[in-house]
């Protein structure tokens, strides 16, 4: 067993990093300024998006989607219930419905089949989620979307580097929501970006994010701005701080490098955990794509064990390997149980997922003993508690 604790995720940040914020704290300008569209900028070219939108969050990101697209009352949006409880809390909040389609058994993003059935005359949109950082089939779901007149946007979250079919999620005809969380494949501390080829939303967007103060506000207290400044709209305080930027302008070019190292021990694992009945391996789609490797989220065949999912990643805490649950489904948690109550039998998919899912470790600065130690847990608590 190693002797030290292993996380399942922690950033890589190095000093080019440390120094760029420490330049920012030096230089007097803390809050949005010249290192956040810098960032944006850079970001949007490595997507190939039109417009980019820096945020304080992924979910201020949706929140302010959801406005710009005017979501009220009575407006239904269908989302995967695989995801993070933002995704759907956004939809309640904006005074919309968020309607639960199941996912793929394999790959556990959205089925588009099972989005065909849940379309109504109050249906406005559609939120897949590229789970763990495997694109969902853009295609199909691009084609249903203008069948029915429906936007679409994308949860980016775990996306960053995704490619399908030789395109950078954040370039397609949709509204991408990335996140810059400390245990996505690039970090802000905290942060998100909407990208977009709809310049008229990208506006209104941003307007909303910093008080409904014009888009190049932040240069009012630049040598070349003046103090003057104009409300256009009410808005919210949703911006990116220099110092967070400053981590992004330097994470960014690393990230090709940080999914090449995560694949290696994503595919490490699959070779190590082949054969072994007691874990479902996650699938890769069959259309070309990307896969970034945001998670490594493998299903505990509990039906093969003696204890629960639970109890096996206290297993595997005992042996000093950190875990993650990305995710319990959205229909699984108090609050939707009592005031959104789904059966299971609606979304057998997740529902089947949510009670076995774990994420082991997967980040960027695991050395190859770190992985090996991962699967000798694994392995040891299976044969613990095999039935």
């Amino acid at each position: 067993m190693r002797e030290t604790f292993l996380p399942f995720s922690t950033p890589t940040i190095d000093d080019a990093e440390i120094n760029e914020v420490v330049d920012s704290l030096r230089s007097g300008w803390i809050t949005t300024g010249p290192k956040v569209k810098r960032f944006e900028e850079e970001f949007k070219a490595y997507v190939g998006a039109p417009f980019a939108v820096p945020l304080s969050s992924a979910t201020a990101g949706l929140h302010l989607t959801l406005l710009a697209l005017k979501i009220s009352e009575g407006d239904e949006i269908i989302t995967t219930p695989m995801t993070f409880a933002s995704t759907v809390s956004l939809i309640i909040l904006c005074g919309g419905t968020p309607v639960l389609a199941d996912i793929e058994p394999g790959t556990l993003n959205i089925d588009v089949e099972e989005i065909r059935k849940k379309i109504t005359p109050r249906t406005r949109a559609i939120i897949p989620v590229h789970f763990a950082g495997q694109s969902c089939d853009m295609d199909p779901l691009l084609e249903l979307a203008r069948e029915h007149d429906l936007t679409l946007i994308e949860d980016a979250a775990h996306a960053a580097g995704t490619e399908y079919k030789g395109r950078k999620i954040g370039s397609l005809d949709t509204l991408s929501i990335f996140s810059f969380h400390p245990n996505k494949n690039i970090t802000t501390g905290e942060g998100g970006m909407v990208c977009t080829a709809d310049e008229g939303l990208a506006e209104e967007i941003s307007l909303l994010k910093f008080h409904g103060m014009s888009r190049e506000a932040w240069k009012r207290f630049a040598a070349s701005g003046t103090p003057n400044y104009d409300i256009l709209l009410p808005g919210y305080k949703y911006n990116m701080m220099d110092i967070q930027a400053a981590l992004g302008i330097h994470q960014l070019p690393k990230l090709d490098g940080f999914i090449d190292r995560r694949r290696e021990i994503a595919e490490y694992y699959n070779r190590e955990f082949a054969g072994l009945e007691e874990l479902a391996l996650p699938a890769y789609a069959p259309y070309l794509q990307r896969h970034a490797w945001h998670l490594y989220t493998p299903l505990v065949r509990i039906e093969h064990l003696t204890i629960d999912r639970d109890r096996f990643m206290d297993e595997l805490k005992k042996r000093n390997i950190g875990t993650g649950l990305h995710y319990k489904a959205i229909h699984h948690h108090a609050w939707y149980r009592e005031n959104m109550p789904v059966p299971d039998s609606e979304l057998p998919n997740a529902s089947y997922a949510s009670q076995r899912i774990l994420s082991l470790p997967l980040f960027p600065r695991m050395t190859d003993q770190d992985a090996a130690d991962v699967v000798e847990a694994v392995r040891e608590a299976i044969a613990a508690h095999r039935r």
